[in-house]
């Protein structure tokens, strides 16, 4: 298990990985916060079916996947901080077409716009996070920055439900650009650049073909990218009807704010467990435990409530609850034991693998979430075969280094 050298030890510090979390924040506040406006926004755009309002979400995401492939090369070339500088204005402008339009369509561009351009921080932070660090400490110093960044989910739709109730859904956009612009300032006035000169990558199609031929050579960041595309997918269907569930199906408008927060705390909660034990443990032991413990507790919701009966609230936020507990073991460790036998093309390395998860987990989450309409029942039956799946894969990863301990 890798102990954390002395420079290692020397770079932690409190900004770095609060910077880091605000980079990635951006993205948070912009999904989470808008979860409480999506009827008011549905409505206003002609929107009659309640079920599209969830593209809002999804589509924020397929932009950040698509984006991970732009900006990742781009940042092996010319440096981590331009990049991310350069993301944050295709944002500028897509919330400006956000907040001037008045047709969904043009509304769904401008999110898909806006997740390109937060590509940038998003994915960037975390080759900035791999330039540093390495090894089971990476996962560690990753866990703080989520555990960190699940401060925004948890007030986020406070945030937004506050807004819409005394201005509009539009406020919550430009809140959004606010914050961006003060993290953009204390990035560049705080945060040197991670990327060294002599790691800097010429850029070219043959390099990109390269460093992709390169990643898929590691099966071991193929899989935990993969396993990262299912759960993510699985809790991205959470995000796109969370509103519609608490809102439709048990009339609690008014309160979705606070469940949200308490069940973004479980997360961040969990991450914080996980950033104390991970060195002890190590991320491949936690993560397998903990998508072993994802899988248990939907197959045992699908079981007691195969009816499509949804149960008493109390119920459905303690299985929430446990959920998203294995979801915080889950996160930090995946991007971490993906990233870690590509530390040498972390920029395309960060690229592909949120690519790749992300490509997975939005079409999941569209189909899943279709069907969640007056129970909660779908979305445990995703949660349990997304979770399945992972295992199956954490298995095969571990047949295959037992069997090359054997032959060695």
């Amino acid at each position: 298990m890798q102990k954390p050298t002395s420079s290692q030890k020397d770079k932690v510090n409190i900004e770095f990985i609060a910077l880091m979390a605000s980079l990635m924040a951006i993205v948070a506040l912009s999904i989470d916060a808008l979860l409480p406006a999506l009827p008011d926004i549905g409505t206003d755009l002609g929107v009659i079916d309640v079920s599209r309002n969830q593209l809002l979400i999804t589509m924020i995401f397929l932009g950040l996947g698509i984006g991970q492939l732009i900006f990742g090369p781009l940042s092996d070339a010319f440096g981590r901080k331009p990049i991310i500088y350069i993301g944050f204005i295709l944002f500028v402008i897509a919330s400006i077409i956000c907040v001037t339009t008045s047709s969904f369509e043009m509304m769904i561009l401008g999110r898909i716009l806006q997740g390109i351009g937060l590509s940038a921080p998003r994915t960037i932070s975390i080759a900035m996070v791999r330039d540093t660090y390495s090894g089971d400490y990476m996962a560690k110093v990753m866990s703080f920055v989520v555990m960190v960044f699940i401060l925004v989910p948890v007030i986020a739709p406070t945030l937004g439900q506050f807004l819409i109730t005394f201005y509009d859904w539009h406020s919550i956009f430009y809140v959004n650009l606010i914050f961006g612009i003060f993290v953009m300032l204390w990035f560049w006035k705080k945060q040197p650049e991670t990327l060294r000169q002599e790691h800097k990558r010429d850029l070219s199609i043959n390099r990109i073909v390269k460093g992709t031929q390169e990643f898929f050579r590691h099966k071991t960041a193929v899989t935990y990218t993969f396993v990262s595309g299912l759960i993510t997918g699985s809790f991205m269907v959470y995000l796109s009807t969370s509103q519609q569930i608490f809102e439709h199906q048990y009339h609690l408008a008014d309160l979705f704010p606070y469940i949200f927060a308490s069940l973004a705390i479980a997360i961040g909660f969990s991450t914080f467990i996980n950033s104390t034990l991970v060195l002890r443990f190590g991320m491949k032991r936690i993560a397998y435990t903990a998508a072993i413990a994802y899988s248990a507790v939907s197959i045992l919701y699908v079981i007691l409530f195969s009816s499509g009966e949804n149960p008493d609230l109390s119920v459905l936020v303690i299985f929430f609850g446990l959920q998203f507990t294995s979801i915080g073991f889950l996160f930090g460790n995946l991007r971490s034991l993906a990233m870690e036998p590509i530390g040498h093309i972390a920029g395309i390395g960060a690229a592909i693998n949120g690519f790749i998860s992300t490509i997975m987990a939005v079409p999941i989450a569209n189909y899943i979430g279709s069907f969640v309409t007056n129970s909660v029942l779908p979305l445990f039956i995703g949660f349990s075969v997304c979770g399945f799946i992972s295992i199956i894969f954490f298995a095969f990863l571990n047949r295959k280094t037992k069997t090359q301990v054997i032959e060695q």
